[in-house]
């Protein structure tokens, strides 16, 4: 192994390395690196780094082969509920991966080529999941923090900051002094994952971790077997190694060869850009392509002795505080030092809205050593268990309490939720006729289910309604883009449904900036919410063209639109059909909901009313069309209309009878049915009729 200190230079150059963009970086940490060298603050504080590593080495004894260092690890995962939100599995997967390659326990070393079995190292390095937070309070070893920058990893001490004020542990610093801080993310600025070489550049702030994508995160889950060594690689990093090829930003240059990692035993190299070319020679030796940290996805295997020596000499530095992560004290303050005792009782469900007679499988998430288990469960069938994952049938309406008692055989703990499990009412016959009037709040009744996963959710408006006091109302103004709220009604029973359907209701909302873009979606579902079909989605301008800059209220009939879901059909006629709202925030004002009304009828029979107005302000989009025509007109009354399509021949192709409302109507109608080429659309109010033209693809 050449120098601690020809390492340190190496890491501390200021040549000009390659800027090339047209290689997707796998790992980001030399750009990083690099890219921070251009500060001269940043450069010169990784200077005194350096004669303060020099300085260790040479006076310091450092601990011999054979001590293993235990480093305390916190996984975060930064997620906007999607599959980046990782789940314990693959954490725990992805935990298991470093412990064993860093122990030389992989069982691939056996396909490490005959050249450099000999200089294969273990590291006797051990990750151990923290469990104690930085305020002493018992955790799982992970965190979790929504929030939409996962997806925005330019900024990657944005990221952090989201986690520092967010997570569901504790708000406040993790100190890289005591904790290594992996960030798990959406998007880890276009590259796989990187972190920070040891540096005292920004002291004990937890940023001093490792950012990796869900992607390549573990084996399982949403990662993969080729990508399961990224955070391995990424802790050769954090622990001082550059790549085998040195600290350039690209492998596969040429001008590689005339670059060094600064150790001894591994052989000068361009660095591989894809595939395992064992063979590899282009700046001479044989190339050690298997190495950790060349990128070499389908064959990384093994540290070398040099590399195990370097990285034994990092975690023994002050340098980044490395030497007090694996300390007796150190240890026991992050619960890293001992078995883990239980300390909190906590358990999860399947789901926990059903209709009556359905099974719920309840999950046991208690932390971090439960090995017994007491339930209860309030109008459960059995009432109490003591298996570790019970199935529980819940067959009587009513919103439910469910308790669990957690034992590790010394310690226990007890987990109570109340009104947890929500068994719906049975299915309500039609029609359905909904304006909230006889309520006095939407939380914790049987009539509606609220999802509110963050911010202010779904609740009763008692001075705002369509001609009445009452509504939903969402206080979207001011909410962070991305939250996603729902209203779901009950079971209703449209089995004995013989003719058209059609699902209408009304809504008021105005944007708070013409750029921004809510989302109001409708769901339907025919097996009581297991799955949910589409019916209408409207955003933008298209869900309103009014703007207010201010906390939106509606003060006037003119404040309300109505929309009428005509492709409610045939296949949804079930005896336990649900419908849900869904509001996605995009930066703008709130939402109001009333009267709802779900009905049927048929045009022979709807007694239309012969001094109906004319429709006015009649819009069709898209033009042409494809799946979907939303058909836009305005009422001067509440009448029934005839909305119609006529081929060219004259021929009617649909007819759907709507109650409109006085004022803005939109009607959502199917045409993916339609053959390719031009209609009409007509509408027929009392005999009197408005049209236009319109093109199906």
């Amino acid at each position: 192994m050449k120098s601690i200190s020809a390492l340190i230079m190496l890491l501390i150059a200021t040549q000009s390395f390659s800027q090339s963009s047209s290689f997707e970086r796998w790992c980001g940490t030399s750009h990083k690196h690099n890219t921070s060298l251009q500060n001269p603050e940043i450069l010169e504080s990784i200077q005194n780094d350096a004669l303060i590593r020099l300085e260790e080495q040479n006076s310091a004894q450092n601990v011999p082969k054979g001590t293993i260092f235990k480093i305390p690890v916190v996984f975060h995962v930064l997620h906007n509920y999607g599959p980046e939100n990782t789940s314990e599995e693959q954490i725990l997967n992805a935990l298991e991966v470093i412990n064993r390659d860093f122990r030389l326990q992989n069982s691939d070393t056996s396909e490490v080529n005959a050249l450099f079995k000999p200089i294969m190292g273990d590291v006797e390095i051990e990750f151990v999941m923290a469990t104690k937070a930085p305020d002493g309070s018992c955790f799982r070893g992970y965190t979790r923090t929504v929030s939409p920058l996962t997806f925005e990893g330019d900024n990657g001490q944005a990221q952090v900051q989201a986690i520092l004020n967010g997570n569901d542990v504790y708000q406040g610093n993790w100190s890289s002094y005591k904790y290594l801080n992996v960030f798990i993310v959406a998007d880890a600025g276009g590259a796989g994952g990187y972190t920070n070489y040891p540096s005292n550049w920004s002291g004990n702030d937890m940023s001093n971790g490792i950012w990796i994508l869900h992607q390549q995160f573990g084996e399982i889950g949403t990662s993969s077997l080729s990508a399961g060594r990224s955070l391995t690689h990424e802790c050769g990093h954090w622990l001082n190694l550059p790549h085998t090829w040195g600290s350039s930003n690209t492998p596969g240059e040429a001008d590689n060869c005339s670059l060094d990692d600064g150790i001894t035993d591994t052989p000068q190299t361009l660095g591989v850009t894809g595939g395992c070319p064992q063979t590899q020679n282009d700046c001479g030796p044989i190339a050690n392509v298997q190495n950790y940290m060349d990128y070499a996805l389908s064959c990384q295997s093994m540290f070398t002795l040099g590399q195990v020596a370097e990285m034994r000499a990092a975690i023994q530095s002050s340098v980044g505080g490395r030497n007090n992560l694996w300390t007796a004290q150190n240890l026991a303050d992050t619960g890293s030092d001992i078995v883990p005792v239980l300390c909190k009782a906590e358990f999860k469900s399947d789901r926990v809205t059903v209709c009556a007679g359905t099974d719920i499988t309840f999950t046991d998430e208690s932390y971090n050593n439960a090995n017994g288990w007491t339930w209860s469960f309030d109008g459960g069938t059995p009432a109490t268990s003591t298996d570790q994952n019970p199935i529980i049938t819940y067959n009587t309406p009513g919103l439910y309490a469910v308790t669990l008692n957690s034992t590790d055989g010394s310690a226990s703990d007890t987990e109570v939720k109340t009104s947890y499990i929500r068994v719906l009412p049975t299915s309500s016959s039609m029609p359905i006729v909904e304006g909230f009037e006889s309520f006095s709040t939407l939380t914790n009744i049987e009539e509606w289910s609220i999802i509110n996963n963050d911010g202010n959710g779904f609740e009763l408006a008692s001075t705002a309604g369509d001609a009445s006091s009452k509504s939903a109302r969402l206080m979207n103004f001011g909410e962070e883009e991305g939250t996603i709220d729902e209203l779901i009604s009950s079971p209703i029973d449209l089995s004995s449904v013989t003719d058209q359907m059609t699902l209408t209701f009304r809504y008021a909302h105005k944007r708070r900036t013409s750029t921004d873009d809510d989302w109001l979606k409708v769901y339907v579902t025919t097996d009581c919410g297991e799955t949910w079909a589409l019916r209408k989605s409207s955003h933008g301008a298209f869900l309103s063209a009014d703007i207010s800059n201010t906390s939106f209220i509606p003060s006037s009939a003119a404040d309300w639109k109505t929309v009428h879901i005509t492709n409610i059909t045939s296949a949804l006629w079930v005896d336990n059909f649900r419908y849900k709202f869904e509001f996605e925030a995009g930066g703008g004002n709130n939402m109001y909901i009333d009267n709802i009304n779900i009905y049927q009828g048929s045009p022979s029979s709807a007694g239309l009313n012969e001094s109906a107005e004319l429709v006015t302000e009649l819009v069709l989009y898209p033009n042409p069309t494809n799946d979907e025509l939303n058909v836009s007109f305005f009422m001067n009354s509440i009448e029934n209309v005839i909305v119609e399509i006529q081929e060219l021949t004259g021929k009617v192709a649909q007819s759907h009878l709507i109650n409109a409302n006085d004022g803005s109507n939109l009607v959502m109608v199917d045409t993916s049915k339609l053959a390719s080429g031009i209609y009409f659309m007509k509408l027929n109010v009392g005999g009197r009729i408005v049209s236009k033209r319109f093109v199906k693809k």
